[in-house]
């Protein structure tokens, strides 16, 4: 008899076409966008994308039994989608067919020494609803998890209604859970949606947040997000000090999340836990609340020796921490476990190429992986041997 699963992975499923860009020498983006211009590639890369896939799978390599529920079209990116997860991982059922969509694909332009760009078709997840989950295994699972709402229609629609009853059902179900975002387009329906109000009202249902700094930033404070990418041309990371992520997941304690991670890129990840009493609430057998209330502290990311490709690295850092979380290790260990799982996704092209197991991650950890530099403003943060700790 199969297992039930210990994690549900719903939400964002796409096809990402990522063409070989990384020997390119181009000195400005105008290089490369020129109408009419040929330029040599090497060979693409075609994997499946979004949190379904990068999270789900990454669960799956490193050795938890998740079940997947995304949505595909009926057309040949869905069936190269279906044979990817049946051939390449054993995975045979979760998907849900829409005959009236497309499916979801994203063409990934990330030439050497840029940020990378995305052109992205939403398809089916515009139409992914509530009744596109089976409940029914959610409460078999511990866990459930949900990614890029922003990218999905009717998950933003209408102040996140939507969104606010999948976790509303899936916390009657009596799971943990846990949701991760996408940054909008600032010009799209979606980047004019009110995210304030939404994540107000979804919350509440949320036991951990996942979003990165520039997502949850653009989600709170418009003019900041807007002011910090003006001085920084695009990758704003290096401008956030950690006063402002404080004051950030203070407001995120305050809506009713009780653990917040916040990825932050080539610098690292944040965490923030509520209070004792405020995390034993969550019931399940692998939280020990004594070894996660209270904490607050920026881990540096892991040093790797090659040119790094951060598509879906956000997705594979969750699941270093879910997986952490799931197996019972302290909040500490969950930051270094996923900051160690997005290290090892930048080394190859896509989110699941440079993943290892579970076994092999941890004796990196454990064999004194060296961490990047990173300083953190702020009076009253300090440095605490490989971490930085809120005074």
């Amino acid at each position: 008899m199969k297992k039930n699963p210990e994690i549900i992975v719903a939400g964002h499923l796409c096809l990402d076409i990522i063409p070989g860009l990384q020997n390119l020498n181009i000195q400005r983006p105008d290089d490369f966008f020129v109408p009419g211009k040929l330029v040599d590639s090497s060979p693409a890369v075609v994997s499946t994308g979004g949190c379904v896939s990068n999270t789900g799978l990454g669960l799956v390599k490193m050795g938890i039994n998740a079940a997947l529920m995304g949505k595909v079209g009926e057309d040949s990116f869905g069936r190269i989608i279906k044979m990817i997860f049946r051939d390449d991982w054993g995975v045979t059922n979760g998907l849900i067919v829409d005959k009236k969509s497309v499916t979801s694909h994203t063409t990934v332009i990330s030439p050497k020494g840029y940020d990378r760009m995305f052109l992205h078709c939403p398809g089916a997840n515009d139409t992914f609803s509530m009744s596109d989950i089976d409940f029914d295994l959610v409460a078999k699972a511990k866990h459930f998890h949900f990614g890029y709402p922003p990218l999905m229609r009717n998950m933003y629609v209408n102040d996140g209604e939507e969104l606010v009853k999948i976790f509303r059902m899936a916390k009657e179900c009596g799971v943990t859970t846990s949701l991760d975002m996408a940054l909008p387009d600032p010009d799209s329906e979606s980047g004019r949606v009110n995210w304030r109000t939404v994540l107000e009202r979804v919350l509440p249902y949320v036991d951990i947040y996942l979003p990165s700094a520039e997502e949850i930033l653009f989600m709170l404070d418009k003019e900041k997000f807007i002011e910090y990418q003006s001085k920084s041309s695009g990758d704003s990371i290096p401008l956030f000090t950690g006063e402002d992520l404080h004051e950030i997941s203070s407001l995120l304690l305050d809506m009713g999340t009780k653990i917040i991670m916040i990825k932050c890129g080539h610098r690292g990840s944040y965490i923030r836990t509520a209070d004792k009493e405020t995390l034993s609430v969550i019931k399940t057998g692998c939280f020990n609340v004594d070894e996660w209330a209270n904490i607050e502290l920026w881990q540096p990311a892991f040093k790797i020796n090659v040119r790094p490709n951060a598509t879906g690295s956000g997705d594979a850092t969750i699941a270093g921490f879910l997986t952490a979380y799931i197996k019972g290790c302290s909040a500490e260990k969950s930051i270094c476990y996923a900051n160690a799982t997005g290290a090892c996704s930048v080394t190859a092209p896509g989110a699941l190429a440079g993943l290892i197991s579970w076994e092999e991650l941890t004796d990196r950890l454990e064999s004194g992986w060296e961490s990047a530099f990173l300083e953190v403003e702020g009076e009253k943060w300090e440095k605490a041997v490989n971490t930085w700790k809120r005074k």
